[in-house]
């Protein structure tokens, strides 16, 4: 018979959301399985919901997750800059995320298209405006130059949802270049 490690709350908490950031990314709130995050991290799908109450709930704490993780790394990338030098680093960390961790773009998709609820949209609505303040406060630039980094990003996602980060043609190409320039 195998032995579990035995694990406090928090650290179940941290894994199942780790496990659902994933589900929820691949399937979204509708398709994803709570069964199938259960599974993933080797407990039983009544303990998920113990912690978290509903599958709605566990979503959006799911999608809290991934908001602030992208807040961590806004941080983490313009440490000790500001203005553009900070936007820039921002950009290029944003983009290197898109590029090899599709987990969190996918995430954030889902969670943009569940917006028709009210509490998740109420959710997004918060981590997104985090972002937009800490690029104010960090950018120290106009309001137009914020909003002009944010639709890049935008863009940028769903360029990485069709897998065109990196690809041959050449429209897809001259847009990616375009992001590059003037982060």
């Amino acid at each position: 018979m195998a032995v579990t490690e035995r694990k406090s709350a928090t650290e179940r908490r941290d894994e199942i959301l780790e496990a659902a950031l994933v589900e929820f990314a691949q399937h979204g709130l509708e398709g994803g399985s709570t069964e199938a995050i259960a599974r993933a991290v080797g407990i039983s799908q009544p303990y998920v919901f113990r912690l978290f109450g509903t599958k709605k709930q566990l979503f959006m704490a799911t999608v809290e997750r991934c908001l602030r993780g992208t807040l961590e790394m806004f941080h983490t990338a313009s440490a000790g800059l500001k203005g553009e030098e900070a936007l820039q680093a921002i950009g290029e960390a944003y983009v290197g995320r898109l590029a090899n961790d599709p987990t969190y773009l996918h995430a954030q998709m889902q969670s943009y298209a569940a917006c028709d609820d009210p509490d998740i949209r109420e959710v997004v609505r918060r981590g997104y405006g985090e972002l937009v303040e800490y690029v104010e406060r960090v950018g120290d630039v106009p309001a137009e130059r914020v909003a002009h980094f944010f639709a890049k990003g935008m863009l940028l996602n769903v360029m990485a949802s069709m897998d065109l980060l990196q690809a041959d043609e050449g429209w897809a190409q001259r847009l990616v270049d375009g992001c590059r320039k003037d982060a």
